[in-house]
């Protein structure tokens, strides 16, 4: 009998030490110090996209914004119908208090977005006018924008998804009412407004659809040869644990043939690629994660180090992130858990960005 008590106290720590391999960060054999922070860690920015509501009643996750990060974009504050609801009216409070809590730890401040074909008002997709009312409206919202934040914003996403995934230009109320040469002059206008500004072209899904990547490649050395000013791509990379590590690879390689800074704009990693109601974050998943987040980062830090403009997570916490929230799937896409506690992604994320 007490062989036998042996023998199984002998297995249940073997099945202990069997289950914490698989699960706990603590075992992974990769943990970031406690004391240190991902700003701290990396020779390339590290940004948080943020809620403006999140920053303004959730002290943890301002906490984590301001120790974690040194830059940050808003996630929707400085969209158009954020910044600007009614014809005749601007309203920047929100974004203005993004900006003031990135300047209280001195991060770099990135502006997202001036033109996407989403999160318009009313009263831009109601508009009437000609040809010149159009460009003069476009113009109006890109100058005073660019302006109003011309002390402090140092880098915008100037067009935000111009492209469908079989790379044709996407038929936006842009490209309607202005011609598909719109995306040239939203770039010379704020130019115009902010000659000091750095100006990106920001798209997702340039890790997938080789069709898009070219399109977007084509366009940027198109607007380059023309003496547009353009400075710098932003491959949002909203992706997921299964994807192609050799497409990731192969789409950042063709961005920074461009010659143009590169930017990680919006990254997250789906777990739940099935959208499965009864999913769960196992610990495969976890290490999934993991593994994808410190590829990519260990990825973006092989290229020319003038052409790294950094990576921006998009968001903080996995209960903050647009795919749990807008998209109302279950997930586990962030480096922090709901509780803003660090996972084993961001020790591995943590490795790769050093």
């Amino acid at each position: 009998m007490k062989y036998l008590k042996s023998v199984i106290a002998l297995f249940l720590v073997v099945v202990l030490l069997s289950c914490t391999d698989q699960g706990s960060p603590a075992s992974s054999g990769i943990n970031a110090p406690a004391d240190k922070t991902l700003a701290q860690a990396a020779k390339f920015k590290i940004g948080c996209a943020v809620s403006v509501d999140l920053l303004r009643t959730n002290a943890a996750y301002l906490g984590l914004a301001n120790k974690e990060y040194n830059s940050m974009t808003a996630e929707n504050a400085m969209k158009f119908d954020a910044v600007h609801p009614e014809q005749a009216t601007f309203n920047f409070s929100d974004a203005d208090h993004i900006v003031n809590t990135a300047k209280g730890t001195n991060k770099r401040i990135h502006g997202h977005a001036l033109i996407w074909h989403q999160a318009l008002p009313d009263w831009v997709t109601n508009f009437q006018g000609d040809s010149a009312a159009w460009e003069n409206m476009f113009k109006t919202h890109i100058t005073t924008v660019v302006n109003h934040f011309k002390a402090d914003i140092t880098s915008w996403d100037v067009v935000n998804e111009a492209f469908e995934d079989n790379g044709s230009l996407r038929n936006t109320l842009w490209r309607q009412k202005l011609g598909p040469d719109y995306v040239a002059r939203a770039f010379k206008y704020a130019n115009e407004a902010n000659p000091n500004c750095k100006l990106f072209y920001n798209d997702y899904g340039t890790e997938y659809s080789s069709a898009k990547l070219t399109a977007v490649i084509n366009m940027v050395n198109d607007l380059k040869r023309r003496g547009i000013p353009i400075h710098g791509i932003g491959s949002q990379m909203h992706t997921h644990i299964n994807h192609s590590n050799t497409m990731i690879n192969s789409s950042l390689q063709q961005l920074a043939s461009t010659g143009l800074l590169i930017h990680i704009s919006e990254l997250d990693i789906r777990t739940n690629t099935a959208n499965l109601p009864t999913a769960t974050y196992s610990p495969t998943v976890e290490k999934a994660l993991a593994d994808k987040y410190k590829y990519i980062a260990q990825t973006y830090g092989k290229l020319p180090s003038v052409q790294q403009f950094g990576i921006t997570l998009w968001n903080i916490g996995d209960a903050d992130s647009w795919i749990v929230l807008w998209l109302n799937q279950k997930d586990w896409p962030c480096l922090f858990n709901d509780k803003y506690e660090r996972k084993m992604a961001y020790n591995y994320f943590y490795s790769g960005i050093q």
